[in-house]
């Protein structure tokens, strides 16, 4: 049964509010994580407890679960200046900065014009509500080491990044 300090493995289908499809994990490949770890959204991980292997959910996550509702103060932008002369920039490029506070930001190239460089450091999924087709094809007691880390190690024992 799922909770806290168990690993699990799941395949997942995840789609917008408009039925697209976001991301998902197939069962050659399933998503690992560590339950209870923070590892995934906190209304996805909040409704897989208690599951056993086998089972199928289907879970809507609001935003206040899941990425967080759009901060309108994350979208700034730049001069083309302020990065590296050798930079590619392009629309969808993502990148690290510092939010001043030594914390850093992902922020997205989301428009070029001229000189100015628009960037988005909410989350791609911000906003959105979200939604879950998962079934979980296993679960197993942490070890040790995966539980000192705080996440799952793969297959082979070796961290994957």
């Amino acid at each position: 049964m799922i909770k806290q300090g168990t690993v699990v493995s799941m395949t997942y289908k995840l789609t917008n509010a408009d039925g697209e499809e976001i991301d998902r994990a197939d069962k050659d490949e399933p998503f690992t994580y560590l339950h209870g770890a923070g590892q995934i959204v906190p209304g996805l991980e909040k409704a897989l407890s208690g599951a056993l292997v086998g089972s199928r959910k289907q879970v809507t996550v609001s935003p206040d679960e899941g990425y967080g509702e759009v901060v309108d103060a994350l979208r700034t932008q730049a001069q083309k200046n302020q990065f590296p002369p050798d930079a590619e920039l392009e629309v969808g490029m993502r990148f690290a900065a510092d939010d001043g506070q030594g914390n850093p930001i992902i922020f997205t190239v989301v428009g070029l014009e001229g000189e100015l460089v628009h960037l988005d450091g909410n989350h791609p999924l911000a906003g959105e509500t979200l939604h879950f087709d998962v079934e979980i094809v296993g679960i197993r007691e942490a070890t040790k080491e995966e539980l000192e880390h705080g996440h799952a190690h793969g297959p082979d024992g070796h961290h994957h990044h």
